[in-house]
């Protein structure tokens, strides 16, 4: 595919567009009802947890803790309020309670550095996992390679536990003491309890439970949005406008309002790239707008069922 800037003045045509659809204005009654509505739902459910069978309690915090991680990563894109610091205040203690998972790490990892480089291959860690196995800078590990497989899906089914690390890993080297006992809150006021409430082996069962369903629904979420796109190097990124970098480099997923719930709006990853700020809520709206404004100027415009985005990253991870 050509590398030149092909589209370096346009994207303030669909910019307005959006903007004065009003496609861009925050919801803070509506992100409020969901945070309140999250919060309302864990202190019910730990109340009553005697009552539950573990595996169906197991499974019905996974889908809170689901919609906090979607509520966590939109409130620190502002999508909810328009002011910044609000926004972290709210989030830190919202993100270390509920899921003892660090808003500076995400923040960091999320904001700053994949949204401002994008598949860029030196810059971005999102696409340097598996030795690299997704980029032209690929390694060449015997094991890796042999077990690639196992090593790729397998860790599907460990990524919440591995995003916590992370996030201890990035609060104590960047000496976060607040945050840090923020997020060690999250185990006696969760897990405490639930032993309290239904003692220590149904807990195990919870826990065991909400790991294998939480983490491979965020983990096959997250990795259809940019794995098996196209990459750049800094060099090359050179020769392309922002916009262009933001929709080569990821894709979006078919299925209408089903899946958009099911990721959490990151099925409309396109768009999410090119207006961050706008709500989840909204993201269908300005896809539709995104498309009849890729099809006018001729932009390519990526989008799959998520089984075929599956296929495609399996078969990118067989050139490794």
């Amino acid at each position: 595919m050509t590398k030149s800037a092909q589209y370096p003045d346009i994207f303030d045509e669909l910019k307005t567009r959006v903007r004065e659809a009003g496609l861009l204005e925050r919801v803070p009654v509506r992100g409020s009802m969901e945070m309140i509505a999250i919060l309302v739902s864990i202190i019910v459910t730990l109340a009553t947890s005697p009552l539950w069978n573990p595996i169906l309690l197991g499974l019905f915090l996974t889908l809170i803790f689901t919609r906090s991680v979607f509520v966590s990563h939109d409130i620190l894109h502002t999508q909810y309020f328009k002011n910044k610091s609000l926004s972290k205040k709210l989030s830190y203690p919202f993100s270390a309670f509920i899921l003892s998972n660090s808003s500076s790490w995400w923040d960091f990892k999320h904001n700053v550095n994949h949204h401002t480089y994008c598949n860029i291959v030196e810059k971005d860690e999102d696409i340097r996992a598996l030795d690299g196995a997704f980029t032209p800078n690929r390694g060449n590990k015997p094991f890796i390679k042999k077990y690639k497989y196992l090593i790729f899906w397998g860790a599907m089914f460990f990524m919440f536990p591995a995003f916590i690390a992370q996030s201890y890993k990035f609060v104590i080297k960047r000496k976060l003491w607040g945050e840090f006992a923020l997020m060690l809150l999250h185990w006696p006021l969760i897990w405490g309890t639930l032993i309290y409430q239904i003692g220590a082996l149904d807990t195990l069962f919870v826990a065991l439970t909400l790991n294998f369903v939480l983490s491979p629904w965020l983990a096959f979420g997250f990795i259809t949005n940019h794995l098996g796109c196209e990459t750049f190097t800094e060099e090359e990124a050179k020769n392309f406008s922002w916009m262009e970098l933001q929709v080569r480099g990821s894709r979006s997923l078919k299925g209408g309002f089903l899946v958009h719930w099911f990721y959490g709006g990151l099925n409309t990853q396109i768009e999410h790239h090119l207006f961050p700020k706008a709500p989840r809520f909204n993201l269908l709206k300005v896809q539709k707008m995104t498309k009849e404004f890729a099809q006018k100027y001729n932009i390519p415009y990526f989008e799959t069922t998520p089984f075929t985005a599956y296929i495609q990253i399996n078969k990118a991870l067989k050139s490794y």
